[in-house]
């Protein structure tokens, strides 16, 4: 026995003209689809940047390091360790051309093309620990704002070089007594 047909009226476009109207639309999609000129992963121009600023940032903050060693030899012992994983985040972030952890400190200060503002090193231990620690306070506060803008794996180096960065701040200043 046939089932009766349905009382109700159908409205709207049958399936079969769906069907048939898909495969254009999906054409029409592709070739459409808001493509600005970028590459596919737009966000990617914006990571590869953000990753090069850190770079960039971290190499600054070995040379910083190398400044301070140069001018207050006797800190070299507890700064050098600090140094050298900062040039390790610089090569995890894909920079570490101007600071190897085995470049000696008065080679990279004088190696250096101009004078940066953090070459000047204070006259005394404690000033010259506490402007190290305001330095790398600093950047882990801007890795740590940056977070949110880059996709998952720059996200999680950057949040991993932003808490080492806080751990050197505490091993900067926790020994001033």
């Amino acid at each position: 026995m046939p089932f009766p047909p349905s009382p109700r009226a159908r409205s709207g476009p049958r399936r079969r003209s769906l069907l048939a109207v898909a495969p254009a639309a999906l054409a029409l999609a592709g070739c459409t689809g808001g493509d600005s000129g970028r590459p596919a992963g737009d966000g990617q121009p914006a990571a590869e940047r953000a990753r090069a600023r850190a770079a960039r940032d971290s190499e600054a903050l070995a040379e910083r390091y190398d400044a301070v060693i140069a001018a207050r030899p006797g800190l070299a012992g507890r700064l050098r360790p600090l140094r050298e994983e900062v040039v390790r985040h610089a090569r995890a972030l894909g920079g570490g051309r101007k600071a190897s952890p085995s470049a000696s400190p008065s080679a990279s200060v004088s190696s250096s093309a101009s004078p940066s503002p953090s070459a000047t090193v204070p006259d005394n231990d404690k000033d010259a620990l506490a402007g190290l620690a305001t330095a790398e306070k600093e950047l882990a506060d801007r890795r740590a704002k940056a977070l949110g803008g880059v996709p998952g794996e720059l996200a999680r180096l950057l949040a991993s070089v932003a808490a080492a960065g806080a751990v050197h701040v505490y091993l900067l200043t926790e020994g001033d007594a």
